[in-house]
């Protein structure tokens, strides 16, 4: 044979699928997904058969688990012990199981998810529950089939007498499928069974009058009953788990917030540590304290308050923060005919019922088989004793027993059985007494054969059967609800105060971008003086605000963006340091620039309105509110066009007039009113048609005629003009001069373009600083007023090339 022919080629995929393809089937059917029928795992219903063959049970004392571990891997489950005790403790997890399958002794772990002891030391025997899961199965209720090896075998499904996937729901992942199906509660469970069984068209919202909901074994309370109807219709749905908490008052007016009960599969140690860290971290104010004061009595977490301190509100926090409130996803996929299938309550409902009607009526059967064999035996046995003596005789005449058995049989008509039977008979039963014992017994089998196929032949007998052993498990093993359900999600809402605690402080920006909070105690230690706050060289202060930790900032940039920033997060400097860049306190992009940044103690001022300039004249009006926002992140404030930018943002009461001033000298005054409000992402209307090469670099909110307007052109030349002589026109028209530029050779310049323009009131104090980073000062007052086209006076003087390159009020 050649190498071509030893080897045949394949293509990767189709291996790779069909290898992950059985892995797949494998994992899904024998691992991870429950039956719908018995609500078990595989490795689950090993361990329980396995404890239930070998005499483990609740009336015998316990044995050490390794045994159990070690007779179920060795004749069911043929993987590693960590697994099979892995699936033990589960079962023997009170905090994890809503009625526990495992009774053990010894450690098993912790609602501080403490891992359980090894094997080796902890001891274990079956639930009296867990019986009820395996009772009739030496009946033939279920199917068996081959172990691992064919040297036994066991049982693909337990007879499960009350509906244990419902009961102690499942969690597992697999392949393409996870399940999530909680706890509920034992006796709803039962009754909304039989309901079914009652009345098999009932609708789901009959059902949920008995099954309201979940019931974990920790309590708490059950938020979402839309959730809960939609995991009950489709198997889908989310619902929010809240701890049990209570606010207690102490001495000396304090508080403290008492919790007893927390939700399902949070693990209690975590919970206690992220409520220290909260307190350590300061990011709550008032937690003087997080203790753990559980013991015997059950679940206690107690978080002591400081006086004054706002318990609700602190309550809120960690209920948002921690989980002290969490949301439980359902998704409940169980295998029904060996395939994985997502179900609603009633499917699941009805296929435990069908499991159970099969599992009756095998064991009816069963039993009838058995019946009908002992009522054939005695009424061979009775008919012996009546003819007594020739019977004697026949077995006497007989060689041997085989003998005496066909002579039996040939003579007096006897079965096989009946002769077996009459032969093993001994002497003490042929008395009268056992005479009327064995008739008595005769005729009550009578009755139950009788009894046994009225069953079997009535399924509406068979369902009552069923249901009469439901209620007994009820009456048995049901216990009260634990968790509280609630139909309304209550939203949680945290106040800053808080958070924060409120305090005054300056918060200051700079040109290149450097920001920091300073409380008024530094700034007063350094001295109460303004001009003396540190910046980098080459820097200064573009802004100086004075603020409360509870107020808010929008910060917008060039490109149209906003950031909404608290104040509380903006880091803490000493006066005399320079702070810290912005981009480390909001994502701001490389290939953008802050240019305008607004205080806002609350956003929702109906008078107020936000106003963007844009370098080509746009203008756009848009109210506070709209800017209202929860998140972090980057916003968008106002559409900007192509080769544009914001140069100016406002926050306006809508009541005074713009003056838009050009770079080549123009401007236009007209009523802010001119601009409707528009919404956050919209572009603006045009303020001022504009020549090309101009660009708007000045917008100033101008009220009736008081006042000047200055103007400074790039060399230094300034002078200001009446306001009045700037009058009122339409919006998006070409302007008035405000400037006049010299040319010609033999006549001195006076700059070829406006690097500012500002208000005057009152007089200002102006700072100049030019390309060469020179700074200079001057005021509003030594500006001439002249004519509003006119060539201005030289003030600010510069070195040979040197120009302004930005102005500012101080």
């Amino acid at each position: 044979m050649s190498l071509s022919e030893e080897y045949l080629p394949v293509y990767l995929e189709e291996v790779v699928g069909d290898r992950f393809g059985r892995y797949s089937k494998y994992i899904i059917q024998d691992r991870a997904i429950p039956d719908v029928r018995d609500g078990l795992k595989p490795v689950q219903r090993r361990i329980l058969y396995s404890m239930y063959d070998s005499g483990n049970m609740p009336d015998k004392p316990y044995r050490k688990s390794a045994k159990a571990v070690g007779d179920v891997m060795g004749n069911y489950h043929p993987h590693g012990d960590s697994s099979i005790y892995d699936g033990m403790v589960r079962m023997a997890q009170p905090w994890k199981m809503g009625h526990t399958l495992i009774d053990g002794h010894g450690n098993w772990g912790s609602i501080d998810d403490d891992p359980a002891a090894a094997m080796r030391y902890t001891e274990a025997r079956l639930s009296p529950i867990a019986l009820e899961l395996l009772r009739d199965i030496e009946k033939g209720t279920v199917l068996f089939k081959d172990n691992f090896d064919n040297t036994t075998q066991e049982p693909t499904v337990l007879p499960s007498r009350y509906p244990n996937l419902l009961v102690n729901g499942a969690s597992g992942i697999s392949a393409g499928f996870a399940t999530e199906i909680p706890p509920h509660n034992l006796r709803e469970v039962i009754d909304a069974c039989i309901a079914v069984m009652q009345k098999p068209e009932i609708e789901l919202e009959e059902l949920m009058t008995f099954i309201k909901g979940p019931d974990f074994p920790l309590g708490g309370t059950i938020m979402g009953g839309e959730g809960i109807m939609d995991a009950y219709r489709t198997g889908k749905g989310r619902i929010y788990l809240r701890s049990k908490t209570e606010i207690e008052f102490m001495r000396g007016g304090k508080q403290q917030i008492v919790i007893t009960e927390i939700p399902f599969q949070v693990v209690k140690s975590r919970l206690v540590t992220a409520m220290e860290n909260i307190r350590l971290e300061k990011k709550v104010e008032g937690i003087a304290e997080v203790r753990d004061e559980s013991g015997r009595e059950g679940l206690r977490i107690v978080v002591e308050l400081k006086k004054e301190a706002d318990a609700q509100g602190i309550l809120n926090y960690l209920l948002k923060k921690t989980d002290l409130q969490v949301t439980y996803n359902f998704n409940m996929v169980a295998i029904v005919n060996k395939a994985p299938h997502q179900l609603g309550l009633k499917p699941i409902l009805k296929a435990y019922i069908d499991h159970q009607r099969e599992v009756v009526m095998r064991r009816t059967k069963y039993d009838l088989n058995k019946a009908e064999d002992r009522l054939h035996v005695l009424e061979g046995l009775v008919k012996a004793l009546n003819i007594l003596d020739e019977v004697i005789a026949a077995i006497k005449a007989s060689k041997n027993r085989q003998d005496a058995q066909n002579n039996l049989q040939w003579m007096f008509g006897f079965t096989e059985r009946q002769a077996d039977a009459i032969l093993i008979l001994q002497l003490y039963r042929i008395t009268n007494l056992e005479i009327t014992t064995l008739t008595k017994e005769m005729n009550e089998i009578e009755k139950k054969v009788e009894n046994l196929r009225a069953i079997i032949e009535s399924d509406k007998k068979l369902l009552a059967l069923i249901r009469k052993e439901l209620m007994d498990i009820r009456d048995k093993y049901g216990i009260d609800r634990r968790s509280v359900i609630q139909g309304e999600v209550e939203e949680i809402k945290v106040n800053l105060e808080v958070l924060v605690s409120a305090e005054d402080v300056i918060v200051t920006l700079s040109k290149d971008g450097y920001i920091k909070r300073t409380g008024m105690q530094s700034f007063t230690r350094s001295g109460g003086d303004r001009e003396s706050s540190g910046v980098k060289d080459g820097d200064y202060l573009r802004q100086v605000m004075e603020l409360n930790t509870l107020d808010n900032l929008l910060v917008f940039t060039q490109k149209g963006q906003y950031f909404m920033l608290p104040v509380h997060q903006i880091p803490e400097f000493k006066w005399k340091d320079a702070g810290t860049a912005i981009v480390n306190v909001i994502h701001l992009s490389k290939e953008d620039e802050i240019v305008g940044v607004i205080p806002a103690t609350t956003l929702d001022d109906p008078g107020k309105s936000v106003v963007f300039v844009t370098k080509k004249g746009q203008v756009k009006r848009t109210e506070l509110k709209e800017y209202m926002t929860t998140r972090s992140g980057a916003i968008a404030a106002c559409k900007v066009g192509d080769e544009d930018e914001i140069i100016s943002v406002t926050l306006s009461d809508s009541t005074k007039d713009i003056l838009l001033v050009s770079k080549l000298g123009m401007s236009i005054r007209f009523k802010e009113q001119e601009v409707n409000a528009m919404g956050r992402v919209s572009g603006g209307v045009k303020g001022i048609q504009l020549r090309d090469g101009d660009e708007i670099i000045s917008a100033l909110w101008v009220e009736e005629d008081e006042g000047e307007i200055l103007t400074i052109s790039d060399i230094g030349y300034a002078k200001r003009s009446l306001l009045v002589d700037y009058l009122s026109q339409s919006r998006g028209g070409k302007g008035l001069p405000t400037f006049e530029f010299k040319e010609g050779k033999r006549v001195k310049p006076n700059g070829s373009h406006l690097v500012g323009a500002f208000y005057c009131k009152e007089p200002l104090r102006i700072c100049a600083v030019s390309q060469a980073s020179v700074f200079t000062e001057i005021t509003s007052d030594q500006a001439p007023i002249s004519d509003r086209k006119s060539i201005g006076k030289h003030l600010i003087h510069l070195e040979k090339n040197d120009q302004i390159i930005d102005i500012f009020v101080k």
